[in-house]
Formats: C-alpha cells, structure tokens, sequence
C-alpha cells in the first residue's frame, strides 16, 4: 500500500509539472501572439497579456478550492450542477446580456469581462453522466426521464447558440463516460450509433457548418474567405521549419492570422519554435494525459477513478482537436488550446476539472471516501478500477 501511495505521489508532481508548465507557456505565447494586436487595438501591447494573468491567479484559486471539496458532493448535486450551467447557456439569448461574436450566442458580458457558459458544460455533463451511467439500473423510470433531460439540455442549447465544437466534445466526453461505466453494452453501441447519426445531421444541417466543411476539404477555392484561416495557419508553419523564427518574431499574428491568441496560437508556437516547438507542446500534452490516466487507473473508487479519466479525457480530445483543426487534418472549429490559448472562462473551466482530479486523489489518499457506485457484477472488490473492469463489461 505504502508503494502504491509513493507511486501516486511521483505521478502526481509530474503530472502538476507538466499542468504548470503548459500554463506558463500559455501566459508567455499569449503575449508574444497578441501584443501588437493589443498596442493597435487598446494602446497597451501588454492588455491581454495582464488579462491572461489575472484569468490564471483566479483559475488556479478555483482549482485549489475544488481540489479540497468532497468530490462526492459534486456527484451528488450533479444534476443541480448541471441545470446551472444550462441557465447560464439560456441567458446566452437574453438580450442586454448576450454577446453575439460571428453570429454565435456564446458569450455573455459580466462587467468588462466576457463569460462562456458552454465551457463549464464540458465538465457539468461529465458530472451528470457518471451518476446516471453508473445507476442506471437502479433509477426508476421518472428518475431516468430527470436525467436524460438534464443531459440532453445542454446540447440543445449548445445547437441553438450555435456552438458545435463544444456539442462535440460534450458528446464524446458523454460517450467515454459511457462506455467505461458499468451501462449495458447493448444500450451503449446503439446509443453511439444513433448518436452520431443525430450529429452528422446537425453538421450538415446549417449552411455556415457545410460551408466550413468544403473549405477544410479545399481552402484555396475560397483562399480570401472560408480557407483564408486555415491558409494563414499553414504559412505559419512553414515560416517556422525546423527550428522556427525565434521568440516573437512571428510574422502571421502580425494581423495576418485572425485569433492569433486564441484559437490558433498553436500556429504562432509553430511558426517561432518551429518542428521542435510543436512536438514539445504535443508531448507535454501527451505527458498529462498519460500521468493522468495513470493515476485514475490507481485510484481504486470507481466513481472517482470515471471522474478523473473523464477530466483528463476532457482535456486531451479538445487539445488534439485544436491541434488538428490548426494542421488543418479537421474542419475549423471554434475551440481553444486548453491552458495555452486566450481566454478566463476556457482557464476557469479546465482548472475547474483539475480540481475536481486532485479531489477525488486526496479523497483516496486521506481514506475519507469509499465508493459511491457498486453496480459492476463481474466486480469482486467494490474498489476495483473501472479500467481494471473494462475487460469484463466489453
């Protein structure tokens, strides 16, 4: 026991390390992608720079509050959790409060700050989804009904906003959950299917998503319009080689590469550090989600064991669908690099599943939980992983 504790720790300090220096790296690319953009626009070339700052003091107090709750208590209030999260999408539509950016009720404007709700939703929906998967067979019709609402809200919304990178990642986020919870597989692989079938209908259901579509198919058709983002990217890249330009020294975010800071600051890291730059930040990620799964395999509650994957699934599917959406591998999408990119509300809500993750691991290492869930029949330990029980349910 002691050997698997000493384990955890060493896996836990890697995993903080490569957390902490993906965010220092994030606050140092937000100011080399944005300060002449910033000094045109607001006359201070350090504006976002000092925004981004505040954003990570604030998140990283968030994560530290959560990581002392009782990660029961967020499984137990899941569904309240949930429906905040989703009035906090309605009032997206609410005149006075809406900020409509591009056409998409995303946002909404809190002071000099803007807030998106659909962030948080991310991990709402993951909170919603252990409990309902997990019992499912113990839930009564009506409760069934409460939490099938309560899923299924979100993604609605989410359509009408419209904001489909992140009804994607809910979707899959959902899915994963799913699938390593003890829900009968043949619910499961037909809900999947009918899944993506419903989504594949909501993709080519809007004009603007088919013509983002074609041009990620081919962005020179329409090189000065739908490709031109996708193109700048690419030039980026190039400019960047092997070893890239250097520090600062991008030339794309110098008003050629629209959301420099944001959605496509994995192009600036391309284009100043080059092959080397992008592979490193490839790695660090990759070294989150290894640590990360590595610990959740460890930690022998299955509720929290779902809960840590979950989060660390989270962050791994956005990260490479930012990544491939910049390489241009997948059609553009409006989604951020996690811990890199611009943004509080993308800060708060990723920091927010960290805390979560380091909730459930101090909750197993100060022996002051057991497991909420015990469903899994092919379980002989009501503490074995659900990694570990994987095998049997498949």
């Amino acid at each position: 026991m002691n050997n698997d504790l000493s384990r955890i720790d060493k896996l836990s300090k890697y995993l903080k390390f490569s957390l902490g220096t993906l965010i220092v790296i994030g606050v140092i690319m937000v100011y080399s992608a944005s300060y002449m953009y910033a000094k045109e626009k607001f006359g201070n070339s350090g504006y976002f720079f000092i925004k981004q700052m505040m954003f990570v003091l604030f998140s990283l107090g968030i994560a530290f509050v959560v990581s002392k709750t009782k990660y029961k208590f967020w499984l137990k209030f899941a569904l309240h959790v949930n429906y905040a999260a989703c009035f906090l999408l309605t009032l997206t539509f609410v005149p006075g409060l809406k900020t409509v950016i591009k056409g998409a009720n995303r946002w909404l404007r809190v002071g000099g700050f803007t807030l998106q709700p659909g962030e948080f939703v991310k991990y709402t929906i993951v909170l919603v989804s252990i409990v309902f998967f997990e019992k499912f067979q113990e839930f009564d019709r009506n409760k069934k009904i409460n939490y099938l609402v309560c899923m299924g809200l979100p993604f609605v919304l989410l359509i009408l906003q419209p904001d489909f990178g992140t009804f994607s990642i809910c979707f899959f986020a959902m899915s994963f959950v799913c699938f390593l919870s003890s829900f009968p597989r043949k619910y499961f692989y037909s809900a999947f299917v009918a899944g993506i079938i419903v989504g594949g209908a909501v993709l080519i259901s809007a004009p603007y998503r088919v013509k983002r579509l074609l041009a990620f198919l081919n962005p020179w058709e329409n090189a000065q319009g739908s490709g031109f983002q996708i193109i700048q990217s690419w030039i980026g890249f190039a400019n960047g080689g092997f070893f890239g330009t250097g520090p600062g020294n991008s030339i794309e975010k110098l008003f050629y590469l629209p959301e420099a800071h944001n959605d496509f600051i994995f192009s600036v890291i391309g284009e100043e550090f080059g092959f080397v730059g992008v592979m490193a930040m490839v790695l660090l990620f990759l070294s989150v989600i290894f640590f990360g799964f590595s610990l959740a395999m460890k930690v022998k509650l299955r509720d929290g064991s779902l809960l840590m994957a979950a989060v660390i699934f989270v962050v791994g599917i956005q990260s490479a669908l930012n990544m491939g959406v910049v390489l241009g591998l997948l059609p553009t999408k409006g989604l951020n690099l996690p811990f890199i990119s611009y943004g509080g509300s993308s800060l708060m809500s990723n920091l927010f599943g960290i805390g979560l993750f380091f909730a459930v691991l101090r909750s197993y290492r100060d022996k002051d939980s057991t497991p909420s869930f015990n469903t899994s029949t092919n379980s002989k330990s009501p503490t074995t992983s659900s990694f570990q029980n994987l095998r049997n349910q498949a």
